[in-house]
């Protein structure tokens, strides 16, 4: 038997960021000091209140047994409390909320629960690939959405609907975006809402960089504010990027009562919830003190603003996000020819810069690269002298890249 034969996994395209991250790790086997911006892996310490509450937890042996697969109440709640006071939003934490592996699991998990053979889900283009792939492991058809800033979403999201048959079920939300760092207000998700509303089609929102913002006076709002949204909507969110959390697993979905019934279903016959510590210690996170919030909110300013400023005086003009921990860079005009892949390739080998090709976030992501803040100050200016000097040497690296391109075409 080989992969090709299951139907599943026939459905998913080649991982397009393999290429990239075997490339790193040839690197760094031959001791080359790789400065990784290109995972959005948090390099910030989990704070150490939340810590200690977890290692106190773990000492009650009564803690080492299943948990819950919804989540354990006290977790419930605090969520639901957090809803209140960051979007002035009431969740009942008994059947408008659900603990989740990540977020990513309870995507995934959503999309097994509510998809059949050949319903066709909206996804946007560029996205962060679980969006597309969990419904297309589910057995949907997607139809993608072509983002980008020239195009505007409820024109494309109108045409979608119109030349898609059957009617799609589900269209997904990520703003802030991952990878596109682009924010929305709540007008926008008002008019996503009302016309979801009267073609009858779910939304689920990826609002997993809800904390991560860089304008005080516009955080990013929930869809959930918007009234009658919890009719249509469900979102995700995460502890992963607010507390510096990403190994530890902790998602929540919220909203409408019939989806969060479907993926506590299906969760119920797959997993026994995350452990009770690590839950416990989640309560800790959202209820404790959330300074630690702004401090992180505050180094990944810093870190941008490094960034930005730093290519710019290289000669790269990249757009200054106003949230996430990414920047969604088009690629230097003379470099554009040869796509985004080919691109990070040339940042490894010769500025020692691992970056995300665009094109790995979908077709429409092509042009562009995601640099991801999760360095500090003084190997992000590291990488910005790499690029410099890779910068000032492109006529060499083009042209050796032409005569390897021309060679290979022949």
């Amino acid at each position: 038997m080989t992969k090709e034969e299951f139907y599943r996994t026939r459905r998913l395209p080649p991982y397009l960021f393999a290429e990239i991250n075997a490339m790193k790790a040839e690197a760094r086997a031959r001791g080359e000091d790789i400065i990784d911006l290109g995972m959005g892996n948090p390099d910030l310490p989990t704070p150490q209140h939340i810590v200690e509450k977890l290692k106190e937890t773990v000492d009650d042996k009564s803690t080492h047994r299943y948990s819950m697969s919804k989540g354990i109440p006290g977790l419930r709640k605090a969520h639901a409390a957090y809803y209140k006071r960051r979007f002035g939003v009431d969740i009942d934490p008994d059947s408008e909320n659900i603990v989740t592996l990540g977020s990513k699991e309870g995507l995934a998990n959503l999309a097994q629960a509510i998809t059949a053979p050949g319903d066709v889900i909206l996804s946007p283009n560029p996205s962060y690939p679980i969006h597309p792939y969990g419904f297309m492991i589910a057995g949907a058809s997607i139809r993608h959405m072509p983002l980008g800033p020239d195009l505007d979403f409820m024109t494309e999201l109108k045409h979608a609907v119109q030349h898609s048959v059957p009617t799609p079920s589900a269209v997904i939300l990520c703003y802030p975006s991952n990878p596109t760092a682009e924010v929305v207000d709540l007008d926008f998700y008002k008019e996503v809402v009302d016309f979801c509303k009267e073609k009858g089609i779910w939304i689920l929102s990826d609002l997993a960089y809800s904390e991560i913002y860089f304008d005080d006076d516009n955080p990013p709002p929930s869809i959930l504010q918007v009234e009658g949204a919890k009719d249509i909507a469900v979102e995700f969110t995460s502890l992963s990027k607010t507390y510096s959390m990403a190994g530890w697993r902790v998602g929540f979905a919220a909203g409408n009562k019939k989806l969060i019934e479907a993926l506590t279903r299906v969760k119920s016959y797959l997993d026994y919830g995350a452990f009770t510590p690590i839950q416990v210690a989640a309560v800790a996170a959202l209820n404790g003190p959330q300074d630690c919030v702004e401090e992180y909110r505050q180094i990944y300013k810093a870190r941008r603003d490094t960034l930005i400023s730093g290519l710019a005086a290289a000669g790269w003009d990249v757009p200054s996000p106003k949230a996430t921990m990414f920047a969604w860079a088009p690629l230097p005009e003379d470099f554009r020819e040869m796509g985004s892949m080919e691109f990070a390739k040339l940042l490894m080998q010769h500025a020692k810069v691992a970056v995300s090709p665009g094109v790995g976030f979908g077709e429409y992501g092509e042009g562009y690269v995601r640099i991801g803040l999760v360095e500090n100050e003084q190997r992000i200016r590291q990488a910005i002298r790499n690029i410099k000097k890779f910068m000032t040497d492109k006529d060499m690296h083009l042209e050796a890249w032409r005569k390897r391109n021309n060679s290979k075409s022949k």
